[in-house]
């Protein structure tokens, strides 16, 4: 692949990501959370129950960071921590009702949104959208973030 080509793929992928990183928070905003709960709230929905360990790695966050985003949403009455009566340290985090609420609203929003996004690409062409989607984020989650960083001389 030539560098053109690079630069037009990396183009179009920052581009998604600032559209939909905009209706992401344009859609939080209104449901009163910030974009890192709605990852958490939306992590723990769809498994009903995970441990803070298994959702802070399916999150890209470290421990501590994620335990500010879930102290924060167990004040807002969003999800709720269970401590395993074996081992104390074990803990998992569920949704509330009030939690499962905002969910629900969250889930069926985004889908009906990426509905209408599909129904804007020709029906023969879906299929190939979701297997090029289903690449990429593999190879990108086996390569990771790229490194970034400047030379001495230019800070």
């Amino acid at each position: 692949m030539d560098v053109q080509e690079i630069r037009l793929i990396r183009e179009r992928m920052l581009q998604l990501q600032r559209n939909l990183g905009g209706q992401l928070k344009s859609d939080t905003k209104c449901c009163g959370i910030t974009v890192a709960q709605c990852h958490a709230l939306m992590k723990v929905g769809l498994k009903g129950e995970i441990s803070l360990v298994e959702l802070a790695g399916s999150l890209g966050l470290d421990n501590s960071t994620l335990s500010r985003t879930i102290d924060s949403m167990v004040q807002a009455g969003l999800v709720e921590r269970n401590a395993n009566p074996q081992d104390r340290r074990y803990v998992t985090i569920s949704l509330s009702r009030k939690g499962l609420a905002l969910y629900n609203n969250i889930d069926s929003t985004f889908n009906e949104y990426f509905a209408s996004v599909f129904d804007l690409i020709p029906e023969d062409k879906r299929g190939q959208i979701l297997e090029s989607f289903t690449l990429l984020t593999e190879a990108v989650s086996k390569l990771g973030s790229p490194d970034c960083y400047m030379e001495e001389s230019t800070r």
